[in-house]
């Protein structure tokens, strides 16, 4: 019999909606009183009314916090750490009960209270293994903060402790099982909770052929959990505390369910909330409910980056681009393809839709992208609904 983490993951969906927007406009509230922070007047009443409200990127969290160190005047509370990821981006971290959410990831693994976690996400600078250990904390396991490196140092300590679960990235649990055998010693690893890369089958195989079940989830810096594996191949359920979008890229539109687009998320953190921000991650919704018996959305997981900024004739080509031609001639989806023709660069463009005035077509290419390529018009329904908006069939021979 499956036990849950709690009520929230069996809830009927209305339910759960309810309760979301409950959350979302007392947060709401909150940042409408707080000194500092600009909040569009938007009246939520439904999920719909999401869309109302902008996109807001890494791009411009970065410009802001060089404007307004650290945290570019977004709103925070209970802060107890700061971190520093690639670019550098600058967020925020609680010590509060579960702050990121990972445990109904971790519960989900069967990690509990019996466990000793040798967590070999970074401690250093970036948030992952801190955010693990708040996790491993929220579901009463011990934790041993190893960190990465050192790898017999590692099977030296998972040996003598008792280590009984691994976090950390897909690879590196393989990496200390052959440093294992090859030191003649026998670990008691039974459980993997992993993410910060790609689970390829055969690695996961690996591991369930030496007893080990592996399951991952999907997180990042800013916004914590997000989504989480409880069956191989039935796709990952949406974290309860936050609202995914699956828009088409470079805009805040919807996609119809079951087609690629970016993941936009609405994170539900009073400490640190964000509303609708891009990921830059790529993924789709899966019909129907899971057959462990939790209720909410789910996600095929990572399927690519949104950002398909290409340079075509020296000029970068982006998807927030494609997006505004889109609404200029009115089509209903758009597809710019990069293509050669000789040793020169080919441009094509593809607008989906009715009614679309070629010449206007062609006028608002040249002015919106930079360039002169080839339009074509194409009926509803032609262009693949993959997420794509810029495709680069581009090949360079030496």
């Amino acid at each position: 019999m499956t036990v849950y983490y709690d009520d929230l993951e069996t809830r009927a969906q209305a339910i759960r909606e309810a309760d979301q927007l409950d959350h979302l406009r007392a947060i709401l509230a909150t940042l409408r009183e707080a000194a500092g922070t600009v909040v569009p007047d938007v009246v939520i009443t439904s999920m719909a009314d999401l869309t109302k409200f902008p996109v807001l990127r890494k791009s411009d969290l970065g410009q802001w916090q060089k404007e307004k160190p650290p945290f570019g005047g977004m709103y925070v509370s209970n802060v107890t750490h700061v971190f520093q990821s690639p670019g550098p981006i600058y967020e925020p971290g609680g010590s509060g009960h579960d702050w990121w959410r990972f445990g109904r990831f971790l519960h989900a693994c069967g990690i509990g209270t019996d466990d000793i976690v040798q967590n070999c996400f970074g401690y250093h600078l970036t948030p992952a293994g801190t955010m693990f250990e708040n996790g491993a904390r929220a579901v009463g396991a011990k934790i041993l903060p190893a960190g990465t490196g050192q790898t017999e140092l590692q099977v030296q300590a998972a040996a003598d402790i008792g280590t009984t679960a691994y976090a950390g990235t897909p690879d590196y649990l393989k990496v200390i099982l052959e440093k294992a055998d090859e030191m003649g010693v026998t670990l008691n690893i039974t459980k993997a909770a992993v993410s910060g890369g790609a689970l390829f089958p055969q690695l996961r195989q690996y591991y369930a052929d030496r007893g080990i079940s592996c399951m991952q989830c999907y997180a990042t810096a800013d916004l914590g959990h997000l989504a989480y594996e409880t069956i191989p191949g039935e796709g990952m359920i949406v974290d309860e505390g936050v609202i995914i979008e699956i828009v088409t890229p470079g805009t805040g539109d919807p996609v119809e369910p079951g087609e690629v687009g970016e993941m936009v998320i609405t994170s539900l953190n009073p400490d640190y909330p964000l509303i609708r921000f891009a990921t830059g991650d790529m993924s789709a919704v899966m019909h129907g409910e899971s057959p462990c018996g939790r209720t909410n959305m789910r996600i095929k997981g990572w399927m690519g980056r949104a950002d398909q900024t290409t340079k075509i004739k020296g000029m970068f080509v982006r998807p927030e681009q494609v997006a505004a031609l889109v609404a200029k001639t009115g089509a209903d989806r758009a597809r710019v393809i990069a293509d050669r023709e000789g040793d020169a660069d080919k441009m094509i463009v593809r607008l989906e839709g009715a009614a679309i005035d070629p010449d206007a077509a062609n006028a608002a290419v040249q002015d919106l992208l930079k360039l002169k390529g080839q339009v074509e018009v194409v009926a509803t329904g032609s262009l693949p609904r993959d997420g794509l908006v810029i495709e680069d069939l581009r090949t360079y021979e030496t």
